[in-house]
């Protein structure tokens, strides 16, 4: 058919749309288009370094149309993909945009497999058209992802992931740097969130080329984006654990007390604390780190790595931090890392907090003692020294505390007596980062702490027992299941008292419990009694047992014999508390209730004291995670300079509701005479100038002149 005044081979896009809708009437254009662009093709492989309006018009046409005639255009997508790798790195750059973007379009409409594309894409990386890389990064990104929305080619996968592995070796700097950028990107979208890719990734770690190897450091140091989804799903199980409430209505009675208000206070304190300490204390999700094949292997290769390449300084630094993660993490064993670190522990060091950091990361109880306690004494001759600031003085404790929270095995008794005795400190960050320190020891081994430091026992402290080096405490019951026996024999409360406001009291009543209140543990630590339950000493509990007790009382004198009668009588109490809890275990499948009573009982435990008195104890140090936080180091107790307007708006908010200061005129008759003192307070200062002069303070000649005068006076009125 003949069609008069055809206006469609010069009006591209209006063909394009009739070829989408009608292909069969409109193919004989469609042809006359084709064969137009294998001539301009034709001309254009001569010279391919000039721009050609036409040609790139009739790719993207044929791109967009090549769905409704694939027999026609079997070839298109080949020739595209040949001019690109044979005239890629010379081809005008624009063209060589379009031509991507007609291949993409292919790729789209199902007409080129992903091999083939992303192979050739991932070629065309090594371009210097920094425009291009990026649209050919984020393409590569969006269609793995797409290919891994439904279900997941193992196969296809692992052959783009070996294709990658080459492209990291490269000598291509930035297509190195690219490739590893997508694995990278592809790993946090949680599309390539496998073994083999992060081991391919920690290859780069030990690139020649420095750019590739800090960005896989990088990668390692970074905290995975989905961990924070990990910690907010954890977080809902907070439910589960017992609130303010529980801990009160399982000692709730009538009666209200002064001692009781004062208690329930600090219950909540209690309760709150040991929430805020279970959110922090959520390990970090170290996903990359836990993928790797050998990491013994790897840390040792990634530190002699680090002892001879001569990088900056702040590669050294995330060297160090990938190491350090990795110790801490699987509880490695790399001795010549604490050597090299401790050259860096100076004040005056660049970065010292971080490396700080990175000696309180490594530590871990399987370390030997030996090895960490060079570092130990590093920190506290080169810190934890008078002739230093108090600043300087209060961050080498937090480094020693958080050092010695995954190792105290490294501290000695009479270093960890001298360092305690800084929180009687004049400066407070000081003393607080001391006390902090003696926190740590008593929940882990009180033992090394003097007697006034451990603080009052409880049955919590009461149960600690100092674990050996690379003793390991395997539990073979639930700790704590002894109270479900005791929850059975005791009577339910009543449901009315349920919706009244209950009290935190004694679970053995005490008879002062009146008008004795309860001062708290900061103030009272130095003044305990003399009859105080003291500390056990290990070594005689596993000597003693209930059968030698009269042994024991032979031949010691009466004041000694109730204090042994004491240890062995708590020693057996242990042992039964034990075999409660484990004859639960065994014969009984624990509820989420049954936990939840637990954990009410051992929070009760850290409460009452030896003498079942309740008191506020230090609750145990939850379990750190791997990696420590910068802030836990540098937070010192002080007070913050604030600026003016701070200053001021803190003043005009005290000064609210107060009446206003100064004179307070308390006559009765408002209209009565004033006295000559309040007249001169509104008279001009010239006229009262002679009378202000007497305030001044005189000399004393002025004085000797005055008395002088004075006795003249009496005499003449003699």
């Amino acid at each position: 058919m003949v069609r008069h005044n055809n206006q469609l081979p010069n009006n591209l896009p209006q063909l394009q749309n009739l070829i989408k809708r009608d292909p069969a009437s409109y193919k004989d254009e469609f042809l006359q288009q084709q064969r137009h662009y294998k001539s301009l093709l034709a001309v254009f492989t001569l010279r391919p370094t000039e721009f050609n309006k036409s040609l790139d018009e009739l790719v993207m046409f044929m791109a967009q149309v090549a769905h409704c005639y694939p027999g026609e255009l079997t070839t298109f997508a080949q020739e595209l993909t040949d001019l690109l790798q044979t005239h890629g790195p010379v081809l005008d750059k624009d063209m060589r945009m379009t031509f991507c973007r007609a291949l993409i379009l292919l790729r789209n409409k199902r007409l080129l497999t992903p091999t083939d594309l992303l192979s050739l894409f991932f070629g065309l990386l090594r371009s210097q058209d920094k425009e291009l890389r990026k649209f050919l990064e984020s393409h590569i990104v969006t269609d793995i992802k797409n290919l891994n929305s439904k279900h997941k080619d193992a196969k296809l996968n692992r052959n783009l992931q070996n294709f990658m592995y080459t492209m990291l070796k490269d000598n291509n700097a930035k297509a190195a740097k690219m490739s590893l950028g997508i694995m990278i990107d592809l790993y946090k979208k949680n599309i390539w969130r496998d073994t083999k890719t992060v081991n391919v990734i920690s290859t780069a770690v030990f690139s020649k080329i420095t750019k590739v190897m800090v960005a896989a450091l990088k990668f390692f140091v970074t905290v995975d984006t989905n961990d924070s989804d990990d910690e907010s799903d954890s977080s809902s199980s907070d439910d589960d654990a017992p609130n303010t409430r529980d801990v009160i209505m399982a000692n709730k009675v009538s009666k209200t007390t002064r001692k009781r208000q004062k208690n329930l206070k600090k219950v909540k304190r209690l309760v709150e604390k040991n929430k805020k300490k279970k959110k922090q204390s959520q390990p970090s999700n170290f996903a990359a780190l836990t993928l790797i094949h050998d990491p013994q292997g790897f840390a040792e290769k990634l530190f002699h790595q680090l002892e001879k390449r001569h990088e900056r300084f702040e590669v050294k630094m995330l060297t160090l931090d990938v190491v350090s993660r990795l110790i801490g993490l699987h509880q490695l064993i790399l001795f010549n890392f604490y050597p090299y670190v401790q050259r860096f522990l100076q004040p005056h060091q660049k970065e010292v907090v971080r490396m700080m950091q990175f000696v309180a990361q490594s530590s871990h109880e399987l370390v030997p003692p030996d090895v960490l306690e060079p570092v130990l004494r590093a920190l506290v001759n080169n810190f934890v020294t008078e002739r230093n600031s108090s600043d300087v003085m209060a961050i080498g404790l937090n480094a020693i505390r958080e050092m010695c929270s995954r190792a105290p095995l490294v501290m000695t008794e009479d270093l960890l007596r001298d360092l305690a005795q800084y929180k009687n400190y004049r400066e407070r960050s000081v003393m607080m980062a001391a006390k902090s320190l003696i926190h740590v020891y008593r929940s882990s081994m009180p033992h090394l702490l003097h007697k006034k430091d451990r603080g009052r026992p409880t049955e919590a402290t009461m149960e600690i027992v100092a674990k050996k080096y690379g003793e390991i405490d395997a539990k073979e019951f639930v700790p704590g299941a002894e109270v479900l026996l005791e929850s059975e024999d005791q009577p339910e409360l009543d449901s009315e008292s349920d919706d009244s406001d209950g009290e935190w009291v004694d679970v053995i009543h005490s008879e002062d419990e009146g008008g004795n209140d309860v001062v708290d543990k900061a103030d009272n630590d130095e003044e305990e009694d003399d009859d105080d339950i003291e500390e056990e000493d290990i070594d005689e509990e596993e000597e003693m047992n209930e059968t030698d007790l009269s042994m024991c009382t032979q031949g010691t004198t009466s004041n000694d014999t109730p204090t042994i009668v004491k240890k062995v009588t708590k020693k057996q109490q242990l042992e039964e508390k034990k075999e409660k809890a484990a004859q639960v275990s065994t014969m009984r499948i624990l509820s989420d209730e049954d936990f939840k009573r637990i954990e009410i009982a051992q929070l009760s435990k850290q409460m009452t004291t030896a003498r079942n008195r309740k008191r506020p104890a230090e609750p145990e140090e939850s379990s750190r995670g791997e990696l420590v936080r910068l802030r836990d180091i540098e937070n010192i107790y002080k007070k913050r300079k604030h600026d003016k307007q701070t200053r001021i708006e803190s003043i005009k908010k005290g000064q609210e509701g107060r009446e206003k200061f100064g004179y307070k005129d308390g006559r009765v008759d408002p209209f009565s005479s004033k006295t000559n003192r309040e007249k001169n307070k509104n008279k001009n200062f010239m006229m009262i100038k002679h009378k202000a002069k007497g305030k001044i303070k005189r000399s004393f000649k002025d004085k000797q002149i005055k008395l002088r005068d004075h006795l003249l006076k009496l005499k003449k009125m003699k």
